[in-house]
């Protein structure tokens, strides 16, 4: 059997891109279903061109499309929805389960929810009843449900039967509640293997515990159960009353969500664009951001005008120039990736952003000092120019400091201002960097070499 590590996703789409032969196809696929998880079979499906997409499909199991489905993005998802007929669409909403189902009910028509509906038993039910109290954004959405929880009242031999019928994953202590059903505290299942046949489990609760509530930010929620150091944090509603947990799993994944989706942001790109989407549905993503950065090209140009006469009488200023403006927009680029990143993760705040100012100033001045020098003696032994060197050295020089500061200020005034620094940070701190590069240099010029 051929084996289809990660690395060897891109040979295994070639593969079946090339293959002509159907059974063929259908072994590549058989051996990619036992060495690739459901994720990245997804990202396979997914990278295959729309119009060949169904054929692959067909080559599937049930069980491998249902798996698919619900990892699918969410604009592959929507297509495969419209491309199926509803028998099909309807089988693949079989065995929904409660999570699978809450991250579908934003993408799929409100038909195919009410189907998945009727497929979940009386408990799922509840917990999906018990979702929709909460927003996509609030943690008391996204529970999860599977975890032990048992009487505070209980003897030993009680609780040691709830581990003989097997435990979920990322669990390490059960719960433990009161007659109400509130949160009184968790028992390491440790202690309770080690424990004596008839102690009570009151004695062995550990009450000093955090739990987070079903209202928290979901992002904020997933960020403290990472920096708890546990498995897993339990979740109570208004009334103290335990009714989940999030896991060290899915909050790892939920921080994953947040960068992915800065980092699609940051290029004016929605997360969740499908590879193969229509050419139509892609520029319109996309053409609102040229439109917004021609904007502000034309200003930059404006300022650019303003030396004209200069640029006349000095045409070495007009080569040089995309120096400038290259050198500064990558040196924005780098501190404002850092400090979107940082804003995302809840790294950036009032008490450290001071401190991170001045740091990232710093790595400002040295590449700054170390590269304009290094520009400056290429120009010189280029156009044999002291005065051109000295302006371009100094006007690198400010230009990096400047764009260092931008980096750091206009990714948190936009962040204070509720404005995403994702999504429009790089095309204002693009807008500066050029502007404070082309007035320092063309200014310089006007008065040192004229």
């Amino acid at each position: 059997m051929v084996e289809y590590p990660i690395d060897q996703l891109p040979n295994l789409i070639d593969a079946l891109l090339q293959c002509e032969n159907q059974v063929q196809k259908r072994e590549l696929l058989a051996d990619a279903q036992e060495t690739l998880s459901i994720e990245h079979l997804s990202l396979l499906f997914e990278a295959i061109p729309k119009d060949q997409r169904m054929e692959i499909w067909a080559l599937l199991d049930d069980d491998t499309q249902h798996e698919i489905f619900v990892n699918l993005g969410d604009d592959s998802c929507r297509w495969l929805l419209h491309t199926l007929d509803d028998a099909d669409c309807f089988k693949l909403l079989d065995e929904v389960n409660v999570a699978q189902l809450l991250e579908l009910e934003e993408v799929i028509p409100e038909r195919f929810i009410e189907y998945a509906k009727k497929q979940l038993d009386e408990a799922q039910i509840k917990q999906y009843d018990l979702a929709q109290k909460y927003t996509a954004e609030e943690l008391g959405h996204w529970l999860d449900f599977d975890f032990v929880k048992v009487s505070e009242k209980l003897i030993m031999p009680s609780v040691r039967k709830q581990i003989l019928k097997g435990i979920p994953p990322f669990t390490d202590v059960f719960y433990t509640i009161t007659r109400q059903g509130q949160l009184s505290g968790e028992v390491a299942i440790n202690d309770i293997l080690q424990a004596e046949e008839g102690q009570k489990l009151y004695a062995m609760i550990d009450q000093d515990i955090t739990a987070l509530n079903a209202s928290d930010d979901l992002y904020e929620a997933a960020e403290a159960v990472i920096l708890s150091g546990r498995a897993a944090m339990p979740v109570v509603d208004a009334d103290q009353k335990l009714i989940g947990r999030l896991s060290l799993a899915s909050a790892y994944q939920l921080r994953q969500e947040t960068i992915d989706s800065a980092a699609a942001k940051a290029g004016g790109l929605r997360e969740d664009e499908d590879l193969f989407a229509s050419v139509r549905k892609s520029a319109k993503n996309r053409g609102i951001w040229l439109g917004i950065n021609l904007a502000t090209a034309f200003l930059a140009s404006w300022f650019i005008g303003l030396f004209g006469a200069t640029i006349e009488q000095v045409v070495a200023l007009a080569v040089l120039m995309p120096i400038v403006a290259s050198m500064g927009g990558i040196a924005g680029s780098q501190t404002l990736t850092v400090i979107v990143r940082g804003l995302a993760l809840g790294q950036v705040t009032d008490s450290n952003r001071s401190a991170l100012l001045k740091k990232e100033l710093r790595v400002g001045a040295v590449n700054g000092f170390v590269w304009a020098l290094v520009i400056g003696l290429l120009t010189f032994a280029w156009f044999n120019d002291m005065m051109l060197s000295i302006t371009i050295t100094v006007a690198i020089l400010l230009n990096l400091i400047a764009a260092s500061l931008s980096g750091v200020v206009i990714p948190s005034i936009l962040d204070k201002m509720k404005i995403d620094p994702a999504l429009s940070g790089s095309v204002i701190l693009t807008t500066v960097t050029d502007i404070v590069g082309f007035v320092t240099f063309l200014g310089l010029g006007s008065l040192l070499l004229l």
